[in-house]
């Protein structure tokens, strides 16, 4: 590939589909997990050596100046990479308590994250000292989505033991306590002042008031999307296991880990749009579906764009898709007399390169560069050499890429 250098350069210039189609991997670092150690029982069934079943980065973070990416992976390590340099800057172990679900604070030297064993407590971790900074406990079980507040320094986690708490970074005590039917997402939006908690057992969306959260929620949305019945009855519902809001305030992203994304519109919650055209994370690493929907490897694969124009999401085939938020139609045209089903959107860019399952997927709008995640991690950068005309022998075959081993 006759491409410009690897190393991403800070840019004001706004995105488009000529600059999205121009993603290439620029790098791949495919030491970013280890692998799985060799089983010490010489007589271990095969699929206990999970020969074709490798580890993967199962959440990343990137910073709010967009300097720095932090990935976490099931091989109980934090990575952390610089997006000016394109280089892996350290590693960081967590053996004992595992790790997930890895969140940059609004100082970018610190994060929290989400453990996976020996307890349920939330860790705030200096990455410039590498020690613990609090200890956030109070759930039962396992912490299954977790956000910062763009707002201050409060944060929200929600747990596998039906509740919601919320918290501050300046106290170890909960703040506020949501139990809830069932297992909950949350987001915030972008404001501060308002979040989101998704209950996937009934399709439901909770709209709070931080400042009332001990309060009813004030709008609560049902998901309906009346076109699953017309494939099987009772209709397949996807597993939500994502959300978030557009930075201009407008939509709810809801990402399920089936073949469709939702976009809501924020306000009063009507179904907007399905994104369509991909194939979705709820098969996990083998591509194995059951007769339920389930989460699979889902949860960290949809996003906006910071400049709210774009939806980017990953795949269990590893293609990375782009949707135009443009086509997302106003809620107006679904008053009384209107559309009545969510307008279908299908991706305006298909992008191939990563290898597996893309299953974490961010763009970092300073830089013009994403972020993918799976077996192995990826930057993307776009290949401005299209500038120049025809393309390169090597490049027409797919290569120039930089592989880190």
């Amino acid at each position: 590939m006759a491409s410009a250098s690897t190393a991403p350069t800070k840019t004001s210039a706004p995105l488009t589909p000529m600059v999205l189609s121009r993603l290439k991997p620029g790098k791949i670092f495919q030491n970013a997990v280890d692998p799985p150690s060799a089983p010490t029982n010489p007589s271990a069934q095969p699929s206990q050596q999970r020969p074709n079943n490798p580890r993967h980065i199962t959440g990343i973070s990137i910073d709010d100046h967009g300097d720095t990416v932090i990935t976490a992976a099931e091989d109980e390590t934090f990575r952390l990479f610089s997006c000016k340099t394109g280089k892996h800057v350290k590693t960081l172990y967590s053996k004992k308590y595992g790790v997930d679900l890895p969140r940059f604070t609004h100082k970018a030297s610190n994060i929290i994250y989400a453990s996976t064993k020996e307890d349920d407590t939330i860790r705030y971790h200096s990455l410039h000292d590498n020690k613990y900074l609090q200890y956030f406990r109070g759930h039962k079980k396992t912490v299954v989505s977790l956000e910062v507040s763009p707002l201050d320094d409060g944060f929200m986690s929600g747990s596998m033991d039906n509740t919601v708490r919320l918290w501050d970074l300046r106290t170890p005590n909960c703040r506020g306590l949501l139990n809830l039917p069932a297992p909950p997402l949350v987001a915030y939006d972008c404001s501060g002042l308002v979040f989101a908690v998704g209950i996937n057992t009934y399709q439901k969306i909770l709209l709070y008031d931080i400042k009332n959260f001990d309060k009813e929620p004030f709008l609560t949305i049902t998901i309906n999307d009346t076109a699953l019945s017309k494939i099987s009855y009772p209709p397949r519902v996807p597993c939500m296991t994502s959300m978030s809001f557009s930075a201009n305030g407008k939509w709810l992203l809801v990402g399920t880990a089936g073949d469709m994304h939702y976009v809501l519109d924020a306000f009063d919650g009507t179904l907007l749009a399905k994104l369509e055209g991909f194939k979705g994370l709820e098969g996990g690493k083998t591509g194995t579906y059951g007769v339920k929907s389930s989460k699979g490897i889902s949860g960290e694969e949809v996003s906006w764009t910071s400049d709210s124009k774009f939806i980017v999401s990953g795949s269990s085939t590893g293609k990375i898709y782009f949707w135009n938020a443009s086509e997302i139609p106003p809620p107006e045209n679904f008053k009384e007399g209107g559309a009545e089903e969510p307008k279908v959107i299908l991706p305006i860019i298909t992008l191939d390169g990563h290898p597996g399952p893309s299953r974490c997927v961010r763009f970092n709008s300073r830089y013009q560069m994403m972020v993918s995640a799976g077996a192995e991690l990826a930057f993307w950068i776009p290949d401005n050499s299209a500038d120049g005309g025809e393309k390169s022998e090597d490049e027409g075959k797919g290569k120039g890429k930089m592989v880190i081993q």
